[in-house]
């Protein structure tokens, strides 16, 4: 049976509801479609861009400059392109593009963009680094922030036996500025670690600079990492890299895995050679800088999953750093409760019986990182001195009141795999109930975001509703 409804309104109805910008032209650059995310990203009307010209909407953009016009004169596709420009309101906006050429035959007859909005990230990332550029920059600000934050391995809280190996061996990294590579779950410490090394380090009076590789997008954090040059892309300015801005000190790349691999190759060519390029530019620059790393899963396992370049790998394995999750190392759980109350509360607060022997039985999938939200979390809502069950954050409550469709009914599988079920129908739970909202749905489960975030990624979309 024929459908009634023409391809041509699917179409439409699908580009109009998707959250990228999607830019359509014909082969003189006049825009024929315009959706309502490109709308959005741009603060014009479609009305105001549909039938004109590109580059008579965006005044500041030039043809060299303006990705689609590169694309309807070379005939090339372009991907991942970070572009600034301004509409002719006087709005600045950054996008990174993809923008791909439509042909009939060898002909170009127009191109078609697809936009992301990265205008906040961008600006937030270059008031970071100018920030830091002063910080660094200037002797007397330097000077002034000795030993102010500094961390030490004495400030790791635990006496495991794991953790005081940990201790020695990174004691011994801390003398030397070879690249190390930490590894662990979310939330079990990482940045503590390695921001340990670097206060008992020669380094110690030097920048410490830490960077998410998950938090940018690729073509966004190369700029950020290794600079920009004027001209280089449209809106372009001279600015130094965090390469530049921790010379002398230490460079902590957080989750590598994430960065893309053409950009690992480029973080490659600076551990080898200690040289460092901005971006668009022609000129070398020398870069005294130790680079620390870490994984937020085995990294011989992101290797085979070809998510870390297996020779970037060689490189920076020299000394690997595995900080073990709180599950193994259960007899520091005192001590880093008694910590955590400590830093939470000025009075003195009772932990109940049955809130220790909870903790030493939960399993703590957020780590260390879950067990200080869950302190500081009971500090909050708690009545009176004592720290109560009842005080405790839900999927912790939930662990050890078991209702029907939950671990009871899953009471013949392994321990690891009953809890695995639990943890994700509690999160499935928590995303329905705030219809998506991963910052709602994570404040609910009383875990951090970023930690919500790495669990997603692990069950299959389709067992989840639709996430903000």
């Amino acid at each position: 049976m024929k459908s009634e409804i023409p391809i041509s309104s699917l179409f439409e109805l699908l580009l109009s509801h998707v959250e990228e910008g999607v830019h359509i032209v014909d082969h003189r650059g006049v825009t024929l479609y315009y959706n309502k995310a490109a709308s959005r990203i741009e603060g014009l009307s479609p009305s105001e861009v549909v039938g004109r010209p590109v580059l008579e909407v965006f005044p500041s953009l030039t043809e060299e400059e303006s990705t689609i016009y590169k694309v309807l004169k070379t005939g090339e596709p372009i991907y991942e392109k970070l572009q600034t420009f301004t509409n002719y309101k006087g709005k600045k906006i950054t996008t990174i593009n993809s923008t791909v050429p439509v042909k009939v035959g060898d002909r170009v007859v127009g191109a078609i963009e697809i936009s992301r909005d990265v205008t906040s990230v961008k600006s937030m990332s270059e008031r970071i680094a100018d920030l830091e550029a002063l910080l660094y920059g200037q002797t007397e600000v330097k000077a002034a922030q000795k030993g102010l934050g500094r961390c030490t391995l004495d400030d790791i809280v635990g006496e495991s036996r794991a953790i005081v190996e940990l201790k020695k061996l990174a004691k011994k990294v801390a003398g030397s500025s070879a690249p190390v590579l930490v590894w662990g779950e979310t939330g079990t410490g990482k940045e503590l670690f390695v921001r340990a090394i670097h206060g008992e380090s020669p380094r110690k009076e030097g920048p410490f600079i830490p960077q998410d590789c998950a938090a940018l997008p690729g073509s966004l954090l190369e700029n950020v990492l290794f600079g920009t040059v004027s001209g280089s892309f449209a809106g372009a300015q001279d600015r130094p890299g965090l390469f530049e801005l921790a010379h002398g000190g230490t460079l902590f790349l957080d989750e590598i895995e994430a960065m893309p691999p053409e950009l690992q190759a480029k973080l490659l060519r600076v551990l080898q050679d200690g040289v460092i390029r901005r971006v668009g530019d022609t000129k070398d620059h020398m870069v005294d800088v130790r680079i620390i790393v870490s994984c937020s899963e085995d990294p011989v396992k992101a290797v085979e999953r070809k998510k870390l370049r297996e020779d970037l790998f060689y490189r920076i394995n020299v000394v690997t750093l595995r900080i073990p999750p709180l599950r193994e190392r259960k007899e520091d759980i005192p001590l880093l409760v008694d910590h955590f109350v400590k830093k939470f509360s000025a009075k003195e607060v009772k932990i109940s019986k049955k809130v220790r022997e909870i903790f030493m039985e939960y399993p703590w999938p957020g780590n260390v990182r879950e067990l200080e939200h869950a302190i500081e979390g009971a500090l909050l809502v708690m009545e009176g001195d004592e720290i109560k069950p009842e005080h405790l954050p839900l999927q912790i409550k939930a662990h050890f009141s078991p209702k029907k469709g939950t671990i009871v009914s899953h009471e013949r599988l392994k321990l690891n795999e009953a809890l695995e079920t639990v943890e994700a129908e509690l999160i499935k739970k928590a995303i329905r109930e705030t219809d998506g909202n991963i910052t709602k749905a994570a404040k609910l489960l009383g875990i951090p975001r970023q930690t919500l975030q790495y669990k997603l990624k692990k069950l299959r979309e389709e067992d989840l509703p639709g996430i903000n």
